[in-house]
């Protein structure tokens, strides 16, 4: 892991978070970049912010500087973050909660050395 990066209370759920997260795992920063401008889903910015962070922190914190084609995304992962609850008025006067959901958006990165461990095929031995 060369760096890494988090954002916090992130008003999306972990569930929808997840669905662009898929898309980008394993995938260079550039690759990922391009993926995440052409996705059509609010979480796609904030995973953005969060990559750019970390790729950010990589040029800044080490001797050497990376191109985004260098570096791929290691582990990305989304948590359950706290919720808020509202209440809103139902039949009967009777209130029913609303819960608005947030996330912790948390991603490493990691420079490409040499050829990528290709991914075994299932089948027979």
């Amino acid at each position: 892991m060369i760096a890494n990066a988090k954002t916090k209370y992130v008003r999306a759920s972990a569930r929808k978070v997840r669905l662009v997260m898929d898309l980008i795992k394993g995938k260079t920063v550039e690759e990922a970049n391009y993926i995440l401008d052409n996705v059509n889903k609010r979480a796609g910015g904030f995973i953005k912010k969060t990559l750019n962070s970390a790729f950010a922190n990589a040029n800044f914190n080490k001797q050497e500087k990376f191109l985004s084609k260098d570096v791929y995304i290691l582990a990305i992962k989304a948590d359950e973050g706290p919720m808020f609850m509202r209440y809103r008025a139902a039949t009967m006067g009777r209130a029913t909660p609303i819960r608005h959901r947030t996330s912790h958006i948390y991603i490493e990165l990691e420079q490409i050395t040499g050829k990528t461990p290709k991914k075994k095929k299932a089948g027979r031995k």
